[in-house]
């Protein structure tokens, strides 16, 4: 692995944790703005593609407010038959399975199901079966989530981890991808900028008190799940670099 193509779709989501891991193993970082009409990637050996999270979603591809979301879904498509090492991120795991066949459908929530974002610090639990990941899991694990769909799986993908709320959290689809519906990547920085700039959507899944009860849970979880964050970054890497 020598670069890493950070495939990103507005300001206040970039690579987090992420870009720090990769300095650490002294990776070229590339930063591609698909939202700022950069041109996307020709891939070499080596490369690892880390593709971000952002508002817009699968059912906004083909739309005029953002036409490259078509283009990067073939290019997924593409990379995936060259076995190229991807990381999807939230709206980046959306695009890795509706690449490889799957769908994304609103995620709905209570006795009479309606729309509700699943947004906050809560558990992710591993499936039984799954050995690569064991170790990270013993204990409870905490991660942020900030969505409003769910995916569905394509045949060929093998769910690792699930949430209370969302079946779909964490996912791999051959030896050599892997979707993550929720966030490691964040830092304190990131987490305010996104309390600040997605009140309403943040109002519609906690409600009119939502931005303080994230800071609370921030307060409480960001620091405490840094190094198993941290330890499932590096985790990912040594998967897809043998």
């Amino acid at each position: 692995m020598k670069r890493l193509l950070v495939l990103q779709h507005l300001e206040i989501e970039g690579p987090g944790l992420f870009e720090q891991f990769a300095k650490e193993k002294d990776l070229k970082i590339k930063i591609i703005r698909l939202d700022k009409k950069d041109t996307l990637p020709k891939t070499k050996k080596g490369d690892l593609i880390l593709i971000m999270g952002g508002p817009m979603g699968v059912k906004d591809i083909g739309s005029e407010r953002y036409p490259w979301l078509k283009i990067e879904r073939e290019f997924i498509k593409r990379e995936l038959e060259n076995k190229t090492p991807i990381i999807g991120v939230c709206l980046g795991a959306q695009l890795l399975a509706s690449a490889a066949g799957g769908d994304v459908e609103i995620l709905k929530y209570g006795s009479t199901p309606k729309a509700l974002p699943e947004i906050g610090w809560s558990q992710i639990f591993l499936n039984k079966s799954n050995k690569d990941f064991k170790e990270l899991f013993e204990e409870s694990f905490h991660v942020l989530h900030w969505h409003g769909d769910r995916i569905s799986l394509p045949n060929k993908a093998v769910l690792i981890a699930s949430s209370q709320r969302c079946k779909e959290q964490f996912f791999r689809i051959g030896k050599f991808a892997y979707g993550l519906q929720f966030h490691i990547e964040t830092t304190e920085s990131m987490i305010d900028k996104w309390i600040k700039e997605d009140k309403d959507f943040i109002f519609k899944g906690l409600g009119s008190n939502g931005q303080e009860i994230l800071r609370e849970e921030n307060r409480k979880y960001s620091d405490k799940t840094f190094l198993k964050r941290k330890l499932l970054i590096s985790k990912l890497f040594e998967l897809l670099e043998n």
